[in-house]
C-alpha cells in the first residue's frame, strides 16, 4: 500500500468515525477534495488537519479534524 492510499484511507476512516459520533450533525457531502493540510511536525502525536472541498453544489467548505501526524506512518 502506498503512502497515498494510506493517507487517504485514513482520511475516510476518521470521516466515518466523526459522523458516527457527531450524530445530530448531517453526513459531509463531498464532491472533490482541493487540499488537505495540518499543523504537524517532526513529531508523532494528534495534530489539526483541514480539508477543503467542494460539494455536490460546487459549493467551496472546509472540514478541521484531528489526526495523527505523518510522522506516525514513517518506517511502517
Amino acid at each position: 500500500m502506498n503512502r497515498n492510499t494510506l493517507i487517504a484511507s485514513s482520511l475516510f476512516a476518521l470521516l466515518n468515525v466523526a459522523a458516527f459520533s457527531a450524530q445530530a450533525s448531517p453526513k459531509l457531502d463531498v464532491q472533490q477534495v482541493l487540499s488537505t493540510v495540518d499543523d504537524g511536525g517532526a513529531a508523532c502525536g494528534v495534530v489539526n488537519a483541514r480539508m477543503t472541498y467542494l460539494n455536490s453544489h460546487g459549493q467551496k467548505r472546509v472540514f478541521e479534524y484531528k489526526k495523527f501526524a505523518d510522522s506516525c506512518n514513517e518506517g511502517s
